[in-house]
């Protein structure tokens, strides 16, 4: 090792305290690169075992193909496996006693199908022949009919078709029903006969408005026909773009007319068909990595600026004595690969160990309020070890290249004579008089301090700078995360919908003996019915507005037809609700003046531009009214109009209660106003409904079924409810990790900058006091430059923030569509965190000065 080096390492070891807060300050970057890259790949792991199990392992399906197609899917040099499976159809359920799954649904798969399609056999073995059947629990537990393993079936199978219906309709499908009489019936039906081997549980995939109980059988490819057609689900080899032009080329090659993707599992390996989708993903994690260098690169950066700084003599005497430029430079490059080789392995640790404590954290709450299967568990994968080297190394090499340039260019006089740094003109610390008449001769003082080393003063707001964007970028990226989730969710805040297929009330009696069984949390009751209301052409929604440009004819007398859905809610769910909007309880009750909430916001799918939108749905106010009636005005028979007043306005949905589409609008009455607005209303228009959450939503649904009351509907949701819930909670696992982290280094950078530069004013400070500065004069100096920095930093870092958060919005922007709006509660308490940072940064690092001897520290000098 040379002499260069060896100073270097003599350097870091003098040094120790500025060498320990680099280290430090490194290992927090390494860590939040760390954390992120193992937050992603984790994630990815748990929603990848969570869809494989509530949806089966596949990646591509081919449906409808031959024998011969078959052949060319499971011959293909992509396929890694191939399961098949065919749909046979529903056969009657004889002594079947829940009249709403009327069916058996009979499914057949091979023996790689029941692998990848989490098939969970429960007593009994899986079917080995066509011949042979296991049956879902629910059979025997809902339905009331018991098989055992042995008994001989006969069953006969057939499609459904609705009345005057030309599609036959799939497990998907809920019952038709009206007025309590099936309006479906099986065509097309063939005989077969079945023994039973096994019982399996109910499968994740079947849905709990299902019409049948699922039963499987057994197919392979020595059992297809020449005319049979079979369904084939494939595990590609390797999951890239590229699979997707794959997929339809095999099909366009084999004249295979139908292929689906398995959407929901591709998205979490980073896929998408959607380029919206793409561009989204892409932009924002450019964004979000360039703003985790952008953080890093400024504290390690300030770090070996600073230390550039204070061995200015030092290297100054290096080129006296024949150092040249290289050995200058590569002095501190030296020390950076030191530093980094120390707090890189560390800063992985101290990651991968951050995450391990959250994901033990969070497992718990995720078992038990989504229901999940599946557990949190640190992946640690090359790639992912590989990203936060890389990323670090880059960002340490960035981060002392400057500093070594500025290193190698110093002449030796100027470094020994130490006026690199700060070289003074009478123009360059000039103050305005008002600073001395409003605060004093000790402000005067401070700003002139940060006048005379610019440098130092700039490194310090560039710290701040970066930390205000870092936090407010991170805050407007988490918030738009969540939002843009929201508008991609079905929003479902409920896990079962009862309702009669009659439209009839649900009556007192019904209602008390469901929501006081035992699972049951919380419910509301809903009664629907529609009217309409003419809008004038100036408070109708944007996009109406711009269909009323291109068609005039839309308008009558300038009015444009809103369709009213009327949600009346009865008295304690509605005060509860009320009071969550801060609309009037009793304005809501009053008859003589009939009012209503209004959810003004909606949020929709626009299919033609592949994109959510969140929208106004009407311009108006608190006061003013809506006209209703239950026609069009160019009906022939008028009905009588109601009157109703916007009592409050929201975006809050009951629970329950279904968003409206453009040209629709939502209101929220109470119960007697619903009775005066509906009194002239066909009973039938009137629709009741009861929404419940359950802590036990399959064991509820069983015993409200077992009521076996006449035309009642029991819609279980709770599978969609968790997956949107698992989604939410995960979104914000990650955003506030990311945040803390943020914060870290940010206080982290902040500390080291205001610190070490203190720490390098000795001299001038113990000069001031040796000239009469009193502490209390003193801590007003530090008071004033701490204003100082504050006000400055502001006044860069929150235009740059608004600026990155427009990025981050246009990036959103390609996938979902709502307005931008500045969180202003953020930047409140970014303006108060600045301000508190700085100033206990000041008052920390001023407590060491106090004690310092003035002698001692003007006879210090910086080497």
């Amino acid at each position: 090792m040379n002499i260069i080096y060896k100073l270097a390492i003599r350097n870091l070891k003098q040094n120790k305290r500025r060498t320990l807060v680099t280290i430090i300050g490194v290992i927090i970057s390494v860590a939040m690169v760390t954390a992120v890259a193992t937050l992603v790949f984790s994630f990815s792991d748990l929603m990848i075992r969570q869809t494989i199990a509530d949806t089966g392992e596949w990646h591509v399906q081919y449906q409808d193909v031959t024998k011969e197609q078959l052949a060319a899917i499971q011959a293909d040099e992509a396929t890694k496996t191939v399961a098949i499976t065919r749909d046979l159809g529903f056969a009657p359920l004889e002594g079947g006693q829940n009249p709403n799954k009327p069916y058996l649904f009979i499914k057949e798969y091979d023996a790689q199908g029941f692998t990848q399609f989490q098939v969970e056999l429960s007593k009994g073995r899986l079917p080995h022949t066509d011949k042979e059947v296991v049956i879902s629990e629910p059979v025997a537990t809902n339905a009331k009919v018991k098989y055992e393993i042995g008994d001989r079936l006969t069953l006969r199978i057939g499609e459904r078709f609705e009345q005057g219906g030309d599609h036959p309709l799939d497990q998907t499908e809920p019952l038709r029903r009206e007025d309590g009489t099936l309006t479906e019936s099986l065509q097309h039906i063939e005989t077969r006969d079945y023994t039973v081997v096994g019982y399996i549980k109910r499968p994740e995939w079947e849905t709990a408005w299902s019409p049948g109980y699922t039963i499987i059988s057994y197919v392979d490819d020595n059992m297809i026909g020449s005319n049979d057609h079979v369904n084939a689900a494939v595990v590609l080899q390797k999951i890239k773009p590229s699979l997707f032009a794959h997929a339809e080329n095999l099909a366009k090659r084999n004249d295979i007319e139908s292929v689906q993707y398995n959407n929901d599992l591709l998205h979490y390996y980073g896929l998408s068909k959607n380029e919206e989708s793409y561009s989204t993903m892409y932009s924002l994690s450019a964004i979000l990595m360039a703003v985790i260098m952008i953080g890093s690169v400024s504290l390690i950066y300030n770090a070996f600026a600073i230390s550039v700084s204070e061995r200015s003599r030092h290297l100054g005497m290096l080129a006296s004595v024949g150092a040249t430029k290289r050995q200058k430079r590569n002095s501190v490059l030296f020390e950076g690969v030191i530093i980094g080789l120390i707090s890189i392995p560390i800063g992985i640790l101290c990651g991968l160990a951050g995450i391990g404590i959250t994901f033990w954290f969070m497992n718990p709450m995720i078992e038990g309020a989504l229901w999940s299967s599946e557990k949190l568990t640190v992946i640690v994968t090359p790639l992912s070890l590989l990203i936060a080297c890389v990323v670090s190394m880059l960002t340490i090499f960035i981060s002392t290249y400057l500093p070594a340039i500025k290193a190698s260019k110093v002449s030796a006089l100027d470094a020994i004579r130490q006026t690199s740094d700060v070289k003074l003109t009478a123009k360059a610390v000039k103050t305005s008089r008002f600073i001395r008449k409003l605060f004093g001769i000790e402000a005067e003082i401070g700003l002139k301090n940060l006048k005379r080393n610019k440098r130092r003063y700039h490194a310090i707001v560039f710290s701040l700078v970066i930390s205000i964007v870092l936090f407010l970028t991170v805050s407007f990226f988490t918030a738009g995360m969540k939002q843009s989730l929201e508008l991609s969710q079905e929003g479902v805040n409920y896990d079962i919908e009862v309702s009669y297929s009659t439209g009839k009330r649900i009556d007192d009696r019904l209602l008390q003996s469901i929501v006081s069984l035992d699972g049951v949390t919380e419910y509301n009751l809903i009664q629907e019915f529609y009217k309409q209301a003419w809008v004038d052409e100036a408070y109708i929604a944007d996009e109406l507005q711009e269909m009323v440009k291109k068609d005039k004819g839309l308008l009558q007398d300038g009015k444009y037809p809103y369709e009213i859905k009327i949600h009346a809610l009865d008295d304690s769910s509605l005060q509860a609700y009320a009071n969550a909007v801060g609309a009037n309880y009793e304005q809501l009750r009053d008859p003589d003046h009939p009012a209503a909430i209004v959810m003004d916001t909606i949020r929709y799918q626009n299919m033609d531009a592949g994109k959510y939108v969140q929208t106004k749905a009407v311009y108006t106010n608190v006061g003013q009214n809506f006209e209703l009636t239950n026609s069009y005005k160019d009906n022939a028979e008028e009905t009588k109009v109601s009157r109703v007043t916007v009592a409050a306005l929201t975006d809050q949905a009951p629970m329950g209660m279904s968003g409206a589409g453009v040209g629709g609008l939502n209101m929220i009455v109470s119960e007697r106003i619903m009775d005066q607005l509906a009194d002239d209303e066909e009973p039938a228009n009137l629709q009741t409904y009861l929404y419940l959450k359950s802590t036990e939503p399959m064991r509820t649904q069983q015993e409200i079924e077992e009521m076996f009351e006449t035309n009642l509907n029991v819609y279980n949701v709770h599978q969609s409810r968790k997956s949107e819930e698992q989604q939410i909670l995960l979104t914000a696992v990650f955003s506030y990790g990311f945040i803390v982290l943020i914060s870290a280094i940010s206080i982290a950078n902040i500390f080291n900058t205001i610190s070490t530069g203190l720490f390098l004013r000795k001299r001038e400070i113990a000069m001031l006091k040796s000239v009469g500065m009193t502490p209390k004069g003193f801590a007003k100096m530090m008071n004033y430059e701490s204003i100082f920095y504050g006000v400055k930093s502001l006044l860069f870092g929150l235009p740059v923030s608004v600026a990155v958060m427009i990025l981050i919005y246009r990036s959103f922007a390609n996938r979902f569509s709502y307005g931008f709006t500045v969180p202003w509660l953020s930047v409140l308490s970014v303006v108060v965190a600045v301000f508190v940072i700085v100033v206990s940064a000041i008052i920390f690092s001023s407590r060491k000065l106090k004690k310092e001897n003035i002698i001692d520290a003007l006879k210090q000098e910086n080497i």
